[in-house]
């Protein structure tokens, strides 16, 4: 693995992960543990039990640990609670959530930790914006909808929609371009999805209601997180929110509102994040240029009916020195200088504008 992937914020904050590192709580990584049972038990119960807690009750329930189970997945990918990839994919493998397999999610994934190219079209796989170029061969209702999308509301309500519908864009692509582990990984996820739902038929509980009903709102529900989750910037260890969200959504998220922790430690596992955060909040506040909020209720207010300016992308200098390589450990060098202090407002206005 490269060495050039994390960014601390002082040698001091290195030597802190280093010693966290070695406790027994982050070596036995007994909490992601934990989490799986929990999960996985109470995913399963809800289903074997749906008739005596009630259709409606289950079905809420189910849309809770779905998204949840989509943060373990995140944390799977991120090389825990083991250091070995497939007995982690092993975990994470089957379709709860219904429309991604985990080794699309995972590429994707960790194409979208290039800080370097971070927010970039055609680059950052996970990106909101668009090109330039892309933007001006849209026509002006491709445009609505995508600043329709760029709303609270519209983000939890049509981004599901959007991105199952590119997820099945990158199905129909790898078929017509014959590309076999690809086409392997989406047979074997669909083999899962139908074994699933035919165990899920048997019990009484409706498929289609765990499409529609469990899996598009969990969906949704992700999309509250990822909301503004990243802005273009030149300097790319300012791209990334810090959000300080209740303690409901921390958990639900796997403490990922700590966006920027998280980007610059990807290695960090989930229980670190906040407690780093918390250490060295200030510093974070001048590393990524003041792009901190005081959690998702202060998005949804903001931009309940005005859209958040990433759809066109505003370029930015390249920054060859940072270009890493993707790993998913804590062993790196430190990070640069701290970069001065800016307003949350202002910075996210600066985006806006750009966008």
């Amino acid at each position: 693995m490269s060495k050039k992937s994390s960014a601390y914020i002082d040698a001091q904050q290195r030597v802190v992960v280093h010693q966290l590192a070695k406790s027994w709580l982050w070596r036995s990584e007994l909490p992601t543990w934990l989490l799986m049972i929990t999960l996985y038990g109470g995913w399963f119960s809800c289903v074997l039990f749906w008739q005596t807690l009630g259709l409606m009750a289950s079905t809420l329930l189910l849309i809770v640990l779905t998204t949840w189970y989509l943060s373990l997945q995140h944390e799977l990918i991120h090389g825990h609670p083991t250091r070995f990839p497939r007995l982690n994919q092993l975990f994470g493998t089957l379709p709860l959530a219904v429309w991604y397999p985990y080794g699309f999610y995972r590429d994707s994934h960790l194409a979208h930790h290039r800080n370097h190219t971070l927010t970039e079209p055609e680059e950052d796989p996970e990106t909101y914006y668009v090109s330039p170029q892309r933007w001006a061969q849209l026509r002006p209702w491709q445009q609505n909808i995508i600043h329709l999308r760029n709303t609270f509301p519209g983000r939890i309500l049509l981004g599901p929609l959007l991105d199952i519908a590119a997820t099945l864009r990158a199905l129909l692509r790898s078929v017509m371009t014959g590309d076999k582990p690809a086409i392997a990984m989406w047979l074997i996820h669909i083999g899962l999805l139908a074994a699933l739902s035919c165990w899920l038929n048997h019990l009484g509980f409706s498929p289609l209601w765990w499409v529609l009903a469990v899996s598009y709102p969990a969906l949704a529900l992700t999309k509250v997180r990822s909301f503004y989750e990243h802005r273009a910037a030149d300097a790319p260890l300012a791209r990334s929110v810090n959000n300080e969200a209740a303690w409901p959504w921390r958990l639900l998220f796997l403490n990922l509102n700590y966006h920027s922790v998280h980007h610059d430690l990807p290695g960090l596992p989930w229980y670190g994040l906040r407690t780093l955060y918390l250490l060295y909040r200030e510093g974070y506040h001048q590393r990524n240029h003041g792009f901190r909020v005081a959690g998702y209720g202060a998005w949804m207010l903001r931009f309940w009916r005005k859209p958040v300016g990433v759809n066109v992308h505003p370029g930015h200098h390249k920054d060859a020195q940072n270009a890493h390589h993707i790993v998913t450990d804590v062993r790196h060098r430190s990070s640069e200088h701290a970069r001065p202090d800016l307003s949350a407002n202002d910075a996210a206005g600066a985006t806006r504008r750009a966008g």
